[in-house]
């Protein structure tokens, strides 16, 4: 999957950055060896319900995917998208989260 060019990686904060109608949404994530730990999506209410929030998960898994690391998704939303779409992102989910998940 090719990477949403409006999504932006601002490593400098630890987030995935998506800014619409003036509201920016966001990934956050620390990172571990060999790997990228989801703690928390945020999307404004004026955003909510316009799968602002799974289109960064996209996003994000796709560039863990080109980047060779493992997703470590301690964050609700992220855990419940992989939860949805196992068959596209169990094999970038680091083994334990991946057990923790039933992936």
């Amino acid at each position: 999957m090719p990477l949403d060019p409006d999504i932006h990686d601002n490593r400098e904060t630890h987030r995935y950055e998506l800014t619409v109608d003036g509201q920016t949404a966001v990934v956050m994530y620390n990172e571990v060896g060999g790997g990228l730990l989801i703690t928390e999506t945020l999307v404004p209410v004026p955003l909510e319900g316009r799968g602002i929030a799974s289109r960064m998960a996209k996003h994000v898994l796709a560039d863990i995917r080109e980047r060779g690391l493992l997703v470590l998704p301690t964050c609700p939303f992220f855990a419940g998208y992989l939860q949805k779409h196992p068959a596209d992102h169990a094999d970038i989910v680091h083994p334990s989260y991946r057990i923790a998940l039933g992936l």
